[in-house]
């Protein structure tokens, strides 16, 4: 048995070392090659390794007075800072703004072997290791300074939270294994309310794709929830996989769900356009630089869109055994491509926004940044036009400078929304920021 071991702890260690070298790029991320972006992108031919690709950009911070670079006409400002991991959030009727601290809940079957080690040490170079508070904090910028001067606690003592939705008085959370419901009172600080749990989600020991996203229809009768794979490709088997992979449809007035769309390796944010359901969603990985692309799309209900059978529409993984050509044939391709790796999170549509006119028909998405991709990719926020009521065009940059020219994250963004003036808000839970970008009058 050591004899098997001592070199495979030895490649581990000396792929590791090599990895936590900051400036091994000597570069911050780079743009997706523009052929594997939008409505048409070329999908690349698979590259094989021995090992995947691994490049981080390890967590260091912003330093004092840094910000995000800005597009044209747009500024930034740090709203609140000194957070504690903040992944997500959600703005309230009133203007306050509600923003998720958390991080991974405790998964002891997640990122085993050798393989798995591996890409746990990354991860958490990246500051995906960064302790979660388990919480939802209140934030409130009572004299519109665009700072908030107010930060309490909202809902303590959850499990990892992620997603949140308002209707009516209820404000809906979603944990990592479960939505809950809770009183809402306009202008409260604080719930002490024990949450009601309306239904669970998908969850259990390995729970790879831990996060949980929601998003209420325009009647107020339902909500969606994301729910990512438990695997990158089903490695841990079809068993493991069962209900995930998916966006659910879940009835506020019975708590019962029932799966809206499958197929989607994982799904994280959600907007409406036009009465359409969109999401963003990570593929997969260990297939080259260039692919799978993340993508944006239109969710149609019933929909299978390949994971893990195929990827982008009907291209067959052949790492999945036993195939399902049943299933690959019926695979939908996704509206629009972002680029492999470049960790499409956050997502909210632009009809609200002050923003200058060239982003105001479309959706911006928070891209949390490779860690399998040499050069790197994402690290920033991103705006895609729309053109009756589909992707046109290619994306563009509204922050970025998130990681320096040595390599090191000084951030990584992640949920995105519009506050009530108009304005575009990003968590960023490496900096413990969330960062406020709005038109130069405002």
């Amino acid at each position: 048995m050591r004899t098997v071991l001592f070199p495979a702890l030895v490649l581990v260690a000396a792929h590791v070392g090599a990895l936590a070298v900051p400036g091994d790029a000597g570069m911050g991320p780079v743009s997706s090659p523009s052929d594997t972006v939008g409505p048409n992108p070329r999908i690349a031919p698979v590259e094989k390794n021995l090992l995947p690709t691994m490049q981080i950009a390890p967590a260091r911070g912003w330093p004092a007075g840094a910000t995000p670079r800005a597009a044209v006409g747009v500024n930034v400002n740090a709203f609140a800072s000194a957070l504690m991991h903040p992944r997500w959030v959600y703005v309230l009727p009133n203007g306050d703004v509600l923003v998720a601290e958390t991080n991974a809940p405790p998964k002891p079957d997640d990122s085993k072997g050798v393989k798995g080690k591996i890409t746990k040490s990354v991860q958490g170079r990246a500051g995906a290791g960064a302790p979660g508070a388990n919480r939802i904090v209140l934030l409130r910028d009572a004299d519109g300074d665009g700072v908030a001067e107010m930060k309490t606690v909202f809902i303590d003592k959850l499990n990892a939270p992620f997603g949140m939705a308002l209707v009516g008085s209820k404000l809906y959370v979603a944990d990592s294994d479960a939505v809950l419901e809770f009183p809402y009172v306009k202008g409260e600080t604080t719930i002490t309310t024990a949450g009601r749990r309306v239904t669970d989600l998908p969850a259990g020991t390995i729970n790879h794709h831990w996060t949980k996203n929601i998003i209420a229809s325009a009647d107020g009768t339902k909500l969606y929830a994301t729910t990512g794979s438990n695997s990158n490709v089903a490695e841990n088997g079809m068993p493991a996989e069962e209900g995930r992979a998916a966006i659910y449809e879940i009835d506020l007035a019975s708590g019962k769900k029932q799966l809206f769309a499958t197929g989607l390796r994982n799904p994280n944010g959600m907007a409406w356009a036009a009465a359409t359901l969109w999401t963003v969603a990570n593929e997969r990985d260990e297939l080259g630089n260039d692919l799978v692309p993340d993508y944006l799309t239109s969710v149609k209900r019933g929909a299978f869109y390949g994971w893990p059978y195929s990827y982008y529409g009907q291209h067959v993984d052949d790492r999945v055994k036993p195939q399902r050509p049943d299933l690959v044939a019926k695979a939908v391709a996704p509206d629009y491509a972002l680029g492999a790796h470049v960790a499409a999170l956050g997502l909210v549509a632009a009809d609200k926004t002050a923003l200058p006119a060239p982003f105001a028909n479309g959706m911006f998405i928070g891209e949390h940044g490779s860690w399998n991709r040499k050069p790197p990719v994402g690290y920033k926020v991103v705006f895609v036009p729309f053109t009756d009521g589909k992707p046109s065009g290619m994306p563009v940059d509204i922050l970025t400078g998130f990681v320096n020219p040595q390599g090191e994250a000084y951030g990584r963004p992640v949920g995105v929304a519009i506050d009530n003036r108009g304005a575009l808000l990003v968590a960023d839970d490496v900096g413990n920021v969330i960062w406020r970008a709005t038109g130069a009058a405002h």
